[in-house]
């Protein structure tokens, strides 16, 4: 029996599909059209558009609240703009007026934190390529209004794997490090972190070989949604060297540095940072 289907809409104001989708949070997601596109999270699709005034999101009714918790669409983004924009560093608050649109997606935690292992030292297309071959490859295979995909594959059948399938997937050297992250997540990995304290829940993630400080810290934003978090990267080191005229060269204290200034806030803030340094890159 074929499932029903359903579209509702968001307004636009703080939801641009294009930023927010290839802003590097995520990298299951195929453009269709020009800002259209199918993304799947686990085995839950949906094809999200927009127009000038709305987001428009076609899922199975049975996801409706999947998905409208997934973009996080309860969240008040008016307050965190005004305070990115009342800040008293220029570069945040033109950082927020050119990423307004971008938000923070809640993603299952699972798929995340191997998604994340496999950014490491790697670029988007590439992340995508070994993402969706490992999907094809062990996930299951269905349709969604006319367009075919693969759900992401269950952590049994990821574990069952070798080195040498991923790989073969592309992974190189991040083939051992899925071995542990599997295995650690077999072992109850995220009922570990949920259990315990927020500020503890990093030194638990760095404990897993594969896992670094900026991995952890994108776990912790993207997959966990603690928006205390704020990973430093390439592009973070270089606003901070250039925007907030830093000295510091470790990331761990420039992580620090940053959650001192913006507190529950970082998370948010870091995304407008990251938008606006690696979109003016691109002019």
């Amino acid at each position: 029996m074929n499932k029903p289907i359903k579209t509702f809409s968001f307004s636009t104001e703080y939801f641009n599909v294009v930023d927010t989708l290839e802003c590097g949070q995520i990298f299951r997601y195929f453009k269709l059209d020009a800002g259209k596109y199918l993304l799947i999270s686990k085995n839950h699709p949906c094809i999200i558009t927009q127009n000038n005034s709305e987001v428009l999101i076609t899922v199975y009714e049975e996801d409706e609240g999947y998905f409208y918790n997934y973009f996080d669409l309860n969240t008040d983004y008016n307050g965190i703009f005004s305070r990115a924009t009342a800040s008293n560093y220029p570069v945040l608050v033109n950082s927020a007026k050119l990423g307004k649109g971008v938000r923070i997606l809640k993603q299952d935690s699972e798929e995340m934190i191997i998604s994340f292992l496999i950014s490491q030292n790697n670029n988007i297309p590439r992340i995508k390529n070994s993402l969706n071959k490992i999907c094809e490859l062990l996930g299951e295979k269905s349709t969604f209004c006319g367009y075919e995909y693969y759900a992401f594959p269950t952590l049994e059948k990821m574990s069952l794997q070798t080195a040498d399938f991923y790989k073969s997937c592309g992974l190189g050297y991040r083939a051992e490090y899925m071995l542990n992250v599997c295995s650690s997540l077999n072992n109850g990995l995220i009922n570990r972190l949920n259990s315990i304290e927020k500020n503890k829940r990093k030194e638990e993630l760095v404990k897993i070989k594969g896992i670094g400080e900026k991995v952890a810290d994108c776990v912790l934003l993207f997959g966990m949604y603690q928006t205390d978090s704020f990973p430093v990267d390439t592009w973070i080191e270089k606003i901070y060297r250039e925007d907030f005229n830093g000295l510091l060269t470790d990331r761990k204290k420039i992580t620090e540095f940053f959650i001192s200034q913006f507190g529950s806030d970082s998370g948010y803030f870091q995304q407008y940072l990251f938008y606006y340094k690696r979109t003016l890159s691109k002019k």
